[in-house]
């Protein structure tokens, strides 16, 4: 059975989308689980005037959105407590601390906290120095969990990582990529260095390319203030992408320790082969989404200037110059209004010379949304017939285990409780990604609008996205 962890959870941006869809579920789930029970406590902060008992049913209103099971939500909804806050108000971060200290002798959560930043990115700072200068930490463990984006380039990335060490030391500092705590993504490790056939062809020798693709039907909805300050490249690649190729290329670790992981990933990063001006050109296509009669463009959406410049879609190509597949090309693409939700990795692998004329190369397809599948093409033979078929081979979780798949948000903040970092985001990658990113970044600013295509919605990005492949051959699975 799981041990209790006591603590007190601080969410900054408590009344927010976010907290109601994905952080109030998942605590429950954890509350089911045993992770917390008896003695915690969570503090929902943000603008609104709102009591303790209208948050309480707030939560409560998040439980049942989430599932059918909610049995115990009114005991766990309990423990929810309101504070009215403005993040710039030093007066108000008094009283937090007040209200912490009143619930930590409460709960008997041993002067634990877990601070939560759930709110816009440009106040992250903001809310580490004032934690740092009004003494808001607590006398047990202190940590921070931080959502993307983590700046918006290097140099602001590196002014946000100056504030929030000086609250918080590196190791107590999660920056969640949900995309990591997902079920299939973390299939990778074993995937790759528990079965001796993976292992043995997971090298450039064997492996022709990898796919990663991560498309939205969905357009830019009610967050296009926000995305005109992102786009794909920093919304999409500077994170998740990145995060999945490295998990993919990167050296087998020593260990399955945390800090080794890291090291391996931190290896493949510092490795990233920079494009130059005429690969900028031509590896990196960018892209945004044009409407039609039922569908609005991204430049008629709210919060969007009409003669915007931001790409909603990009494909790209990137390679490490360490690790097993060192020199292999990694393709990646990501965009809005594409013609499926999906996220998936291809690994396609050489075609060796053999006897049979008519082979194709085997694909090995990890799923990971909608579904947590992984499929492999093989070729064997047609049936009552001469030549070859492709025939492919599917795992995937029998029905009785795909409901106990957490939420990687349910994943992700246990492993903060039990002070887990494998699955976060350390400093040093990202400060690795920045870098690449802004090269890619200054290019565009400089090109303008030269070489940003309209694509129509519902499509797969624009026809410039196939020009990226080393091999007149290869093509977008």
């Amino acid at each position: 059975m799981q041990t209790e962890i006591s603590t007190t959870f601080i969410i900054f941006g408590g009344s927010g989308d976010l907290a109601h869809r994905k952080l109030y579920p998942a605590l429950f789930n954890l509350y089911k689980r045993g992770f917390i029970k008896e003695h915690f406590a969570v503090i929902g902060t943000a603008r609104r005037p709102w009591s303790h008992e209208y948050f309480q049913n707030i939560v409560t209103e998040a439980i049942e959105e989430s599932t059918n099971d909610t049995t115990g939500v009114t005991e766990f909804a309990s423990h929810f407590y309101y504070q009215s806050h403005d993040v710039t108000d030093t007066e108000h971060y008094k009283a937090l601390n007040q209200l912490s200290d009143q619930l930590e002798e409460k709960y008997q959560t041993h002067g634990n906290r877990i601070f939560y930043m759930a709110m816009s990115p440009r106040f992250f700072g903001t809310i580490a120095t004032h934690i740092h200068d009004e003494h808001i930490l607590g006398r047990g463990f202190n940590r921070l969990i931080i959502e993307k984006p983590f700046g918006n380039n290097l140099e602001s990335a590196t002014v946000l990582n100056k504030q929030i060490n000086a609250s918080f030391d590196e190791e107590d500092v999660y920056r969640i990529d949900h995309y990591l705590g997902k079920e299939m993504i973390q299939d990778i490790l074993p995937l790759r260095f528990s079965n001796p056939i993976m292992k043995a062809i997971w090298n450039a020798d064997n492996i022709a390319s990898i796919q990663i693709t991560l498309a939205e039907q969905l357009g830019v909805e009610a967050r296009g203030g926000y995305y005109e300050t992102a786009g794909a490249l920093r919304d999409m690649v500077q994170n998740h992408i990145f995060q999945i190729a490295t998990v993919l290329a990167m050296p087998e670790p020593k260990n399955l320790t945390a800090h080794e992981i890291h090291e391996s990933k931190q290896a493949v990063l510092n490795s990233l082969v920079e494009p130059d001006a005429a690969e900028l050109a031509h590896d990196f296509v960018r892209g945004q989404y044009a409407g039609d009669e039922d569908t609005l463009a991204y430049v008629a959406e709210n919060q969007v200037s009409p003669d915007s410049s931001t790409e909603t879609f990009i494909a790209g190509k990137i390679k490490f110059g360490v690790g097993p597949l060192a020199g292999v090309p990694i393709y990646i693409r990501t965009g809005k209004r594409m013609a499926v939700k999906q996220s998936v990795v291809n690994i396609i692998f050489k075609n060796t010379t053999n006897l049979y004329d008519d082979a194709s190369q085997n694909v090995l397809t990890l799923e990971i949304d909608p579904t947590n599948t992984i499929s492999l093409v093989l070729n064997g033979k047609r049936v009552a017939h001469a030549g070859l078929k492709e025939q492919r081979l599917i795992y995937e979780y029998e029905e009785h285990i795909k409901d106990d798949v957490p939420d990687a948000y349910e994943r992700l903040i246990g492993d903060a409780l039990v002070a887990d970092c494998t699955n976060f985001t350390n400093w040093h990658e990202l400060k690795s990604s920045w870098q690449y990113i802004d090269r890619i970044e200054q290019f565009w600013a400089q090109a303008g609008k030269k070489g940003l295509h309209q694509y129509p919605p519902f499509c797969m990005g624009p026809k410039e996205a196939n020009q990226i492949f080393e091999s007149a051959t290869d093509k977008w699975i």
